[in-house]
């Protein structure tokens, strides 16, 4: 009884840690259900149409204003989540453009920048809002945490092998590897009712990768974004794809230490 209990309470607050994507995949599949007209705004004399999309940004930005309003989130919390928004554009912008094209919007937008609308920024969001949330309200603590200057630069060669990939040798494997062994040695430490427990970290990380996969593959159905083999018919996303969520978890992972000085479990 003691176990069901525990899990109710640990499964409550995961979903009260993933808010964020959770009330956006919501949108995401009201609107593909719905399938809105756009709406015409006249702005100084000039039409503006809004669609799909931007429905999803100008949703994305009040979900962000109620969380900093209500203090669901702290200041830090979102100027770290800012800076994964950002680098998360920055990749997504690189990934649609016209010589790599890894994937595409397929539908039109206003508020966006070159191919990308700018909603997106905010799926990257929802993931350290998730990480930082989870982080504060589980009390993570941990044993054998690498060195956090050896992290940093794991998750900036991780970052750089997004794009270098498309120009010379893929590096993931090798870059998994140095993970597997940064951080092999690594237990994630967390707080359900007064009681400590404890699992892997790599295995932590790995859990959520595999959930963003799950909902990668809704989102994609939803038809918010797509991949080539997609365009015809939807595919589902190969599950090969959970590598590149854990290296970009990873990256995630150290944003958010920057502000969470990774605690000693026995502090």
């Amino acid at each position: 009884m003691h176990f069901l209990s525990t899990t109710v309470i640990l499964i409550k607050k995961q979903i009260w840690a993933s808010l964020f994507a959770i009330l956006l995949l919501t949108m995401m599949f009201i609107t593909f259900r719905w399938n809105p007209d756009p709406i015409q705004i006249i702005f100084h004399g000039k039409t503006i149409y809004l669609y799909r999309y931007d429905l999803l940004f100008l949703f994305a930005i009040g979900i962000q204003g109620l969380l900093l309003l209500f203090k669901l989130e702290t200041g830090k919390e979102a100027f770290v989540i800012l800076i994964f928004h950002i680098i998360g554009t920055i990749m997504e912008l690189f990934k649609t453009s016209y010589n790599i094209q890894s994937w595409q919007y397929p539908e039109n937008s206003f508020f966006k920048i070159g191919n990308v609308p700018l909603f997106t920024g905010f799926m990257y969001s929802a993931i350290g809002s998730y990480i930082a949330r989870s982080w504060r309200t589980l009390d993570f603590r941990f044993s054998n945490y690498p060195t956090l200057w050896m992290t940093w630069i794991l998750g900036l060669l991780i970052y750089i092998n997004f794009f270098s990939h498309h120009f010379i040798y893929d590096f993931r494997w090798i870059l998994l590897t140095l993970f597997l062994l940064m951080y092999y040695r690594s237990f994630l430490y967390f707080t359900i009712v007064s009681k400590q427990y404890c699992m892997p970290l790599i295995l932590a990380l790995l859990l959520v990768a595999i959930g963003i996969w799950i909902a990668e593959n809704i989102s994609t159905y939803l038809k918010v974004w797509e991949y080539p083999y997609q365009r015809q018919q939807w595919k589902m996303v190969s599950p090969q794809k959970v590598v590149a969520w854990l290296l970009l978890m990873s990256i995630s992972f150290i944003l958010i230490s920057l502000i969470n000085k990774p605690k000693s479990a026995a502090t």
